[in-house]
């Protein structure tokens, strides 16, 4: 059976490739609102960061995320994306130490 490829996207924060669904994707929609992407198919330019806060701090530095978007990102908007990497590592913290 031959096996399937795994799509691979880059951080904006720490420049590596990740697999995809290991990243966080911010989108903007054509009606210029950014959104998280929980699914990762809503419509719109998409830019994708780590789980790792160290990573939004350094997207935020280098303006990472508005670079790739092409447009200005809110300080709400980083503070709601902040929220999330910290709401999924509580989640998860549990699933990595085996």
């Amino acid at each position: 059976m031959k096996k399937r490829k795994i799509p691979m996207r880059k951080c904006v924060g720490c420049q590596e490739m990740m697999p995809k669904k290991s990243l966080l994707r911010v989108v903007i929609t054509p009606d210029d609102e950014t959104h998280i992407d929980t699914t990762g198919k809503k419509s719109g330019r998409g830019s994708y960061v780590c789980y790792d806060e160290e990573c939004l701090n350094k997207a935020m530095k280098n303006k990472g995320l508005e670079k790739s978007l092409k447009a200005k990102i809110n300080k709400e908007m980083y503070e709601t994306i902040d929220y999330s990497i910290k709401r999924y590592n509580l989640l998860n913290k549990g699933n990595n130490e085996i």
